[in-house]
């Protein structure tokens, strides 16, 4: 290895991030996705259901569900998520080799794009990408809000966890972005509050009238017929055993939350350890809200990020999967975090020192941690 790379380290970084996503990827193709593959297979047939709306676009195409659809769409879903965090970063911060060190440990993280990988299948990255597009988008006008009014309804209509997964993110964007620039106006303020109670009423029909109504075993008969491959003697069992996600209530998914809530504990220290090692990264946040140039705005952000942090806790309460709200947790911070540069500030934030020791340690090990996982830490 030539001396000219040790003396850029973040760019060989770069090229190892790139090889840990390939490996993650070939792991994850190897694995079995039963549970996203049974989401395709559920469609509004029975009436209006949740997590529906992707299984029901699909059934307008094809009768029958290959399960290599889970890994093509899910695989498209990762591109265009990837390639957006880029065009919005190159916007943003730009792609040299200052921001090099931003760079890495954002796009490098275990908690985005190689997790991404890894819940390949999972509807987590939507959001993600949605809230990223709104990122790029215009957001002069009241269009802006309506906008992502209506995605966030798509979202919640694909998976109505995303009310406290990416929505809060959304509506903090819309703030920051449209709100915060073009002050607050009696047509935008109505617009606004519409936005949120139709949103808000899409999720609690959702939460509690997209239960299945009809008895398990005409359900499960559906999805089976659905299934492209009958030799696979797998899937129909699989089918079987988790048909319940469409018929569980939200007290019984408390439960078994607050069931599996010791053992789930255990992986605290680890998150903590990981939140930690993105320290440079929150190090370079607050100093961008610290040096906005209104401190109406500096609260606004700090409020939030506190926002978007209390529906994450809900989130903990109320589902086990705590690898994934980690990491897009930590996912929100990121986007926040381009949204925050979007604002006036006072002074330039000085950025993530490329030959720091300690930052550099970070990065590298950041980089070689391959993802974080779905319910425990790796």
């Amino acid at each position: 290895m030539n001396s000219r790379a040790w003396e850029n380290p973040w760019r060989l970084m770069l090229g190892v991030n790139a090889a840990v996503l390939i490996g993650v990827f070939l792991y994850k193709i190897t694995l079995q996705p039963y549970v996203p593959y049974i989401h395709l297979l559920v469609d509004y047939h029975f009436g209006f259901t949740k997590r529906a709306l992707i299984g029901a676009l699909v059934a307008l195409f094809t009768d029958k569900v290959p399960v290599w659809l889970v890994f093509a769409l899910g695989g498209a879903a990762w591109l265009i998520t990837a390639g957006l965090f880029v065009k919005l970063f190159r916007r943003t911060f730009g792609l040299d080799a200052a921001n090099l060190p931003l760079f890495v440990l954002m796009a490098g993280s275990p908690f985005f794009l190689k997790n991404f990988i890894y819940t390949l299948g999972h509807f987590d990255i939507y959001g993600c990408a949605v809230a990223l597009a709104l990122l790029l988008l215009p957001a002069r006008s009241v269009a802006f809000v309506i906008a992502a009014a209506l995605a966030s309804m798509l979202l919640i209509l694909i998976h109505h966890i995303h009310f406290l997964m990416y929505v809060p993110t959304i509506a903090a964007i819309v703030v920051l972005r449209h709100y915060l620039v073009q002050g607050l106006t009696r047509r935008n303020a109505v617009v606004g509050v519409v936005a949120a109670l139709a949103v808000g009423l899409l999720f609690l029909a959702a939460q509690f009238l997209g239960t299945m109504a009809v008895p398990p075993a005409e359900f499960v008969a559906h999805a089976q017929s659905r299934i492209a491959d009958p030799s696979r003697e797998d899937l129909p069992r699989y089918i079987h055993s988790f048909a319940y996600i469409w018929y569980q209530p939200l007290s019984q998914e408390i439960r078994d939350t607050w069931d599996r809530m010791p053992s789930n504990l255990l992986g605290l220290p680890v998150f903590a350890l990981l939140i930690g090692l993105h320290s440079p990264v929150w190090r370079f946040f607050a100093r961008s809200i610290a040096v906005l140039s209104s401190d109406i705005h500096r609260r606004i952000v700090i409020a939030a990020v506190v926002l978007v942090s209390a529906a994450y806790l809900v989130l903990f309460a109320m589902v086990f999967d705590y690898s994934r709200w980690i990491s897009n947790w930590a996912a929100c911070l990121f986007l926040i975090l381009h949204a925050v540069k979007m604002l006036p500030a006072s002074q330039t934030v000085p950025l993530i020192p490329a030959h720091d020791r300690r930052t550099t340690v970070f990065g590298w090990i950041v980089t070689l941690i391959p993802r974080v996982g779905i319910v425990r830490p790796f």
